[in-house]
């Protein structure tokens, strides 16, 4: 998505500040699509959270994993370096172009255990069962109503006989300081360096992520943002419950910023 279909206006904060300040030089783009993909690919090396949890629910499940919006491989490739096979599915071709990028460079025993497929996670279907089905990373929170409905309707179908259904959420409405906007700074492991703003007002079904270059030099400016949605805990497991599931545990995650509580759930089919 880029500036042809986003509207660079609705960005608050200082972020949309900042962008106003760029004017023509800023290029906005969604960032799953081609242009913000390797952004969230650099976002997403930085960020090892949930990760242990997850593997740590994993191992107590037999059977092959699915990875849902896989991305570039957050989670895909320490499943697989855990050793088990793991189909990942994702929507965006470019975050799958990163992926099959790094399996490429996997050892061939690493690489032979992972199938990619392109597919909407709110709607697909394999023709196969798995014993854990992840969505991690809140992406759950990228989909609407009738999105998740969605979702839990193949995943329910997608489970074998005492599968588990992992997902996460960034439970916001858990406590926390009650600020409009936070800012970091960072360098990736490519080397490149960031200014992420995240805006959200307490209450607001939405919260907003921009990220910059670091370093504005001359030129062309290129401006990744997207909108996530806000669900909390309590709301995911009443959807679970009311979609034929069953809430085995819910667990809170270590925080990863002034406000983030995340939150990890499983949940079973019911019997």
């Amino acid at each position: 998505m880029t500036d042809t279909t986003l509207n660079r206006h609705l960005i608050p904060g200082r972020a949309g500040m900042l962008l106003a300040e760029l004017g023509d030089r800023a290029v906005c783009c969604d960032l799953y699509d081609k242009a913000g993909a390797p952004v969230y690919h650099d976002l997403a090396g930085q960020d090892t959270h949930e990760v242990r949890e997850l593997l740590t629910l994993v191992r107590a499940v037999p059977g092959p994993v699915l990875d849902l919006a896989a991305g570039s491989g957050r989670l895909t490739m320490p499943l697989l370096a855990s050793g088990r096979h793991v189909t990942a599915l994702e929507l965006s071709g470019s975050m799958l172009k990163l992926l099959d990028a790094r399996l490429a460079g996997a050892p061939e025993a690493l690489r032979n255990r992972c199938t990619t497929v392109q597919a909407d996670m709110s709607h697909f279907a394999l023709g196969r069962k798995f014993g854990v089905i992840v969505l991690g990373t809140t992406s759950v929170s990228l989909l609407d109503a009738p999105g998740r409905k969605g979702l839990y309707h193949s995943v329910h179908a997608h489970l074998a006989p005492g599968g588990r259904f992992l997902l996460s959420t960034v439970d916001l409405a858990a406590g926390g300081k009650a600020l409009a906007e936070t800012e970091v700074e960072f360098t990736a492991d490519s080397g490149r360096r960031y200014r992420m703003f995240e805006y959200w007002v307490p209450g607001a079904e939405a919260r907003t992520v921009t990220v910059f270059p670091a370093v504005i030099g001359d030129g062309q400016v290129d401006v990744c943002t997207t909108s996530i949605r806000v669900l909390s805990a309590d709301q995911l497991e009443e959807e679970l419950r009311q979609s034929g599931f069953a809430v085995c545990s819910r667990s809170l995650l270590p925080d990863i910023g002034m406000r983030h509580h995340s939150v990890l759930i499983e949940a079973q089919v019911t019997a």
